[in-house]
């Protein structure tokens, strides 16, 4: 089997349920990397059976699996995506296609949402005003800062990211552009999750959410 072109970390914490469904619709050239997050279900054996590379991370927090799997990758380009069913695997090209091709050195999906129920309007609201602060920021135009994002792996790592937890996409756009990447968003569906959020679920995760965030804009 020829090397994957692209590899797609999947910060994994308790997520049996979808897990068939995502690594089910994986595109051609793609492996998937799950970076289980201290599951108490069987997400990780599970996974391994479906034929993921299965990485353990005992450090909590969404940004400590994004980067296992980042630094666990092998393929010259890596992508990222939530392992709840909130995204369509088979949209990834849309991502990492203008990557690839060297037309982009990061790219996001922009979440358009199928239903209310996908995205209620009080996270619109946030997201809408965290994209406003991000373009005062950076002066890079974008409307979302969702979990769907592709850049080159070595890209990545040279850019020395800090933030272990809510922070870690923010961080990646902000010193991606003051590096000078061309970045660029893409529409994509937003699905229904399977489960709570682990980040905007509680309200302590969406307080520290916020504080990470703000953490990062404020350095």
């Amino acid at each position: 089997m020829p090397p994957a072109e692209v590899d797609l970390v999947l910060p994994c914490l308790n997520e049996a349920a979808a897990l068939p469904w995502v690594l089910g619709r994986l595109p051609a050239g793609v492996r998937a990397v799950v970076v289980d997050n201290g599951s108490t279900d069987d997400s990780a054996e599970l996974a391994a059976r479906l034929g993921a590379l299965v990485v353990p991370c005992e450090v909590r927090g969404y940004g400590a699996a994004c980067h296992a799997g980042l630094e666990a990758s092998t393929a010259p380009v890596v992508a990222f995506l939530d392992a709840d069913a909130s995204l369509d695997p088979r949209q990834l090209l849309r991502v990492t296609a203008p990557v690839l091709a060297d037309e982009f050195d990061l790219m996001l999906g922009r979440r358009r949402p199928i239903s209310r129920e996908a995205w209620p309007w009080h996270l619109r609201l946030a997201n809408a005003e965290l994209s406003r602060r991000i373009r005062r920021r950076t002066g890079v135009r974008l409307h979302d800062l969702g979990p769907m994002r592709a850049a080159r792996r070595e890209a990545l790592l040279a850019l020395a990211l800090a933030d272990r937890r809510s922070g870690y996409p923010l961080e990646t756009v902000v010193k991606a552009a003051e590096a000078g990447w061309r970045i660029a968003e893409v529409d994509v569906d937003y699905l229904p999750r399977s489960g709570r959020s682990k980040v905007t679920g509680t309200p302590l995760g969406a307080a520290r959410a916020v504080k990470d965030m703000t953490k990062v804009l404020s350095a």
